[in-house]
């Protein structure tokens, strides 16, 4: 009898004794855990699925006022100061089951937005595709990360020529010929109705084109500033356009909205088609962007058409190459930006002229930005209004 249950008693504890040796060699091996650009990354030990999550945290003083400035009223708050949590994200990415089968999920948690979602198939160079809802490629300046910008924020026109975050699907990739022969694509199908929107008003859908040309042979990443001191030239030459009709005349993170003089509209009131000229460079700490907008307004219900109009030109460098007593992370960067609301008027003109200060104590994933903003709105049955506006802001990714 005891031969009996010293017998069932191995027997019963073998596969434990199995498992617990599984365990302790498991422990011996690193684990699948790291951390990246992209924040802490889970993986299998196959390859076929990789969770990333990270957060990010920005913190802003602001005064007389955060908000560009968009009526004459806007300047009459002259004497307020702010400190607020500007933008707390979630961000969670990865791919599932192959490589090039990839996601993204983007929350903001201050907010209570879901910003992005969207599933990426990107398995040729030539040739990806991707569905969900994110900020559309029309503009350099507003697909750059907020971040990862040179300035605390987007100039004065992101307002009025943005697309913002759209749901749809797109095509898009990177032809290279070699040498000068080296594009970048993006063609898409959108509902048109903003963030968020769970329906169209109409039967029509925003379409979206976007044509890259780098020139030197090489893309440009979508970042502010040329942090990796490039030793080899980046540059590009972009063109892109977009039609919508919808009852918007503007897109923000809100979803869609009206720009000033226009009423909320009705299903499919507004048609709107507006096109842009891009540029940007990189090379040796020094970096260049511009943009050059034009939108045309049609009101289907008045036939009121209303053309608008605006730019902005924008360069930074890393002073310490050329001067032994500056800081080597610290970055100075200008930028000038005039926006036109009705190009009938021409003396209806508001400008930008901005200087920043940026000091990265780890690229743009930890950095603070000090910020001096002069305003100036004109029009030839107002007075000249203008204000002057400082903001230091810190940004921290983990």
């Amino acid at each position: 009898m005891n031969l009996f249950r010293i017998s069932f008693f191995f027997l019963i504890m073998a596969p434990f004794s199995s498992f617990s040796q599984e365990f302790q060699d498991s422990l011996k091996r690193p684990l699948p855990i790291s951390h990246s650009a992209k924040g802490f990354e889970f993986r299998d030990t196959e390859g076929k699925f990789l969770l990333q999550i990270a957060g990010r945290l920005q913190f802003r003083f602001a005064s007389p006022d955060d908000q560009n400035p968009v009526t004459f009223d806007d300047f009459t708050n002259q004497n307020t100061k702010l400190f607020k949590i500007n933008r707390a994200r979630l961000k969670v990415g990865g791919h599932a089951y192959q490589p090039w089968l990839k996601y993204y999920f983007e929350y903001e948690l201050g907010q209570s937005n879901l910003l992005d979602f969207r599933i990426m198939v990107e398995k040729w160079p030539w040739l990806n595709f991707k569905f969900g809802q994110w900020k559309v490629e029309y503009t350099r300046e507003r697909f750059i990360s907020s971040g990862e910008q040179q300035m605390v924020d987007r100039s004065l026109i992101n307002r009025a020529f943005t697309l913002d975050r759209q749901q749809g699907i797109t095509l898009y990739g990177n032809l290279d010929g070699g040498g000068l022969a080296n594009f970048d694509y993006w063609v898409a199908v959108l509902t048109g109705a903003g963030r968020g929107a769970t329906s169209n008003d109409d039967s029509k859908l925003m379409y979206f084109g976007r044509l890259q040309w780098n020139f030197l042979g090489r893309p440009l990443p979508f970042e502010g500033g040329d942090l990796e001191l490039s030793q080899m030239a980046s540059g590009i030459v972009a063109v892109a356009a977009a039609t919508n009709t919808s009852p918007y005349t503007r897109f923000s993170q809100a979803g869609g909205g009206s720009l000033e003089g226009f009423e909320e509209g009705l299903p499919g009131q507004y048609t709107v088609n507006q096109y842009q000229l891009e540029t940007a460079f990189n090379y040796q700490g020094f970096s260049w962007a511009s943009e050059f907008h034009r939108k045309f307004i049609l009101d289907n219900i008045t036939k009121q058409n209303t053309s608008l109009g605006g730019y902005y030109l924008q360069a930074g460098y890393f002073l310490g190459q050329v001067f032994t007593f500056w800081p080597q992370p610290l970055e100075v960067a200008a930028r000038i930006a005039q926006y036109r609301p009705n190009l009938e008027m021409p003396n209806n003109l508001e400008t930008e002229l901005a200087l920043a200060f940026n000091y990265f104590f780890e690229g743009h994933k930890n950095k603070i930005t000090v910020e001096l903003t002069r305003f100036t709105f004109e029009d030839e049955t107002l007075m000249r209004r203008d204000e002057t506006r400082i903001r230091v802001q810190y940004d921290i990714s983990f």
